[in-house]
């Protein structure tokens, strides 16, 4: 298991280059590979976030590559310009009748009449960036991997507070039955003795009036499914790969069988136990947003 946050940070050095890449990643539903490069590395951008999604599944990925060429400046003419120029210098000459030549230190020092001649990328340059970019992934994959270790014990720490919870619950839970036959048989007793009325209550009528009523607040195949849940969420934690969208939707399943258990009993103490593990469901949930 892995956070989605982290940090790497590698450098390459050449013959004619050198090469450094910084590589930050934070928790995002999809993966979303944030890559600004010069107009000279355009033509490898594919291949880099290619090289990326390989590594990372999920996560906002936002990458800084920076770089030095030590190459011979080598400059070009910009004929069309000095061409443009020297002719409107001779048209010049002729309408007004103007002696001189144009002057070559003058053509030189016009703006952009000599531009800095650009190379090809070479193979030992593209090399060196993708090794860049690759020794940062793998230091960013091993902070990743110390970030979802220590996830993986904040959220056994939390699956054992709600486990905590389950035996008060459980406890409580078995004598609802008892619960309910004693509090209906009083308030109907309550009501008979304010009327003038002799009347005798139904002990099969009032037992099936329990019944309906504890079948209804039964929580056994809550409490059992909030166990299930708890099994598969170990299990999944201790898998390779991508696993934060199925914890996240066991999450969800915490919350639904937690909210169940509250609704369903008026007794205080599972109630209270039921808010306890609905106060954890809520951090596994934060904790979650940040598993790969």
């Amino acid at each position: 298991m892995k956070s989605m946050t982290g940090f790497g940070r590698s450098e390459v050095t050449g013959n004619n280059f050198s090469v450094s890449t910084e590589i930050k990643t934070v928790n995002n539903r999809f993966l979303d590979v944030n890559l600004r490069l010069s107009n000279e590395l355009q033509p490898i951008e594919a291949d880099l976030k290619n090289l990326i999604s390989k590594e990372l599944s999920r996560g906002r990925v936002d990458i800084n590559l920076q770089y030095e060429r030590n190459l011979d400046v080598v400059y070009e003419l910009n004929r069309p310009l000095i061409s443009g120029y020297v002719s409107a210098l001779k048209q010049l000459s002729e309408d007004f009748s103007l002696e001189g030549e144009p002057d070559m230190n003058y053509i030189a020092r016009l703006p952009n009449a000599l531009i800095v001649k650009k190379d090809d990328l070479d193979e030992d340059f593209i090399e060196g960036i993708k090794k860049s970019v690759s020794k940062a992934l793998e230091k960013l994959q091993q902070m990743r991997e110390t970030e979802g270790e220590s996830l993986k014990n904040d959220l056994k720490s939390i699956l054992t507070n709600i486990e905590n919870q389950l035996p008060t619950i459980e406890n409580e839970a078995e004598g609802v039955t008892e619960e309910y036959f004693e509090r209906l048989k009083k308030k109907i007793e309550k009501l008979l003795s304010k009327s003038e009325s002799q009347i005798e209550i139904d002990q099969a009528r009032l037992a099936q009036e329990v019944a309906y009523l504890a079948d209804k607040s039964d929580i056994s195949e809550e409490i059992s499914r909030l166990k299930s849940h708890i099994e598969q969420f170990h299990s999944i934690m201790n898998e390779d790969g991508v696993v934060g969208k199925r914890l996240d939707f066991l999450t969800q399943e915490f919350n639904r069988e937690a909210n169940t258990i509250a609704s369903k009993t008026q007794n205080l103490k599972i109630k209270e136990s039921a808010l306890v593990i609905k106060a954890e469901i809520e951090k596994i949930r934060e904790q979650v947003q940040n598993v790969e």
